[in-house]
């Protein structure tokens, strides 16, 4: 004689493992939808993007500017684009913000249909941003086309950081890693020929992009890592004082896990060798993105955690 298991117990099943599969997605996109809500304004990084999705959205169809082509000039309308006439210090990329416009469209056309103020569309055009984080979540690899196109001159920062990372690993020695890095490249020579072209693809599309929104032959993140990197003019954006980090900055923004990260480059010499790049880092370039510095400090709090649990 067989049994079956009453309706409850197995919707009940079947909404733990949705919640066991799904959870923290869930609670992720909630916290993501909250911020969207209650914070939908910019601030100064995020001022060009917002700008810019806010002229492809509404702009879209007025197209004349004399020193485009006429095929160029047929696809795009920068005659009312923001960034022709507050072009900022250095130019700056309109994929994410076209990606960003396209996926958004439709939302924005029905609140302008319904006649819903603009704001309404800065919701929708934030709301799709979570999406699009929570999604990249999963997917990694693309991060490396994203890197090049938008954040290339975090390699200054990170680049040091990775290798000294491997020449401190004792699990594997620097000969071996090569080996391992040849051998891998060989066996994976069909992904790697795929992440080289989504980088070349990256790189072309962004630059035909931009050339034809800023009217001249631009990679925007090649002039960015140039003027802020290589000339060292990011000062020009504005500076604090050295001391500003460490006595306003890291103490609002860190709270609990600042004296963590302060413990724990007094019982790691790892720890002391990454903070000395993070401070050499604030050193060479006086204008620094502080999220980049919260994340090496979050690395060196997760590395003490470590040290007192194992």
């Amino acid at each position: 004689m067989s049994t079956t298991a009453p309706p409850s117990a197995s919707s009940s099943s079947g909404f733990s493992k949705y919640l066991q599969d799904y959870g923290w997605d869930l609670l992720i996109g909630s916290i993501a939808a909250f911020y969207a809500i209650m914070v939908p304004y910019t601030k100064v990084e995020e001022s060009f993007n917002v700008q810019a999705m806010h002229d492809i959205l509404y702009h879209r169809h007025h197209i004349e500017k004399a020193r485009l082509t006429i095929f160029i000039s047929v696809l795009l309308n920068i005659l009312n684009y923001d960034h022709l006439d507050f072009p900022g210090v250095v130019p700056r990329t309109f994929m994410g913000a076209l990606i960003f416009s396209v996926l958004a469209s439709p939302l924005v056309l029905l609140m302008h249909a319904i006649h819903l103020s603009k704001i309404y569309s800065l919701l929708a055009v934030r709301m799709m941003e979570g999406c699009i984080v929570l999604l990249a979540l999963r997917f990694f690899r693309i991060q490396t086309c994203a890197t090049i196109v938008f954040r290339c001159d975090t390699v200054l920062l990170f680049g040091p950081i990775g290798i000294e990372l491997l020449l401190q690993s004792k699990s594997i020695s620097i000969s071996e890693a090569i080996k391992c890095c040849i051998s891998s490249a060989l066996l994976c020579i069909g992904k790697l020929f795929i992440i080289f072209l989504l980088k070349f693809l990256s790189r072309f599309f962004t630059v035909l992009l931009d050339t034809a929104m800023w009217q001249r032959i631009l990679w925007p993140e090649l002039e960015v890592f140039w003027f802020n990197s290589v000339l060292n003019r990011s000062s020009e954006w504005g500076t604090q004082s050295f001391h500003w980090y460490f006595t306003s900055a890291l103490p609002r923004s860190l709270l609990v896990a600042y004296p963590l990260c302060l413990v724990s480059s007094c019982i790691s010499h790892l720890v002391c060798i990454l903070l000395f790049y993070v401070l050499f880092f604030l050193w060479i370039l006086v204008h620094t993105i502080f999220s980049l510095i919260l994340e090496c400090l979050n690395s060196l709090n997760s590395h003490f955690y470590a040290k007192i649990t194992i």
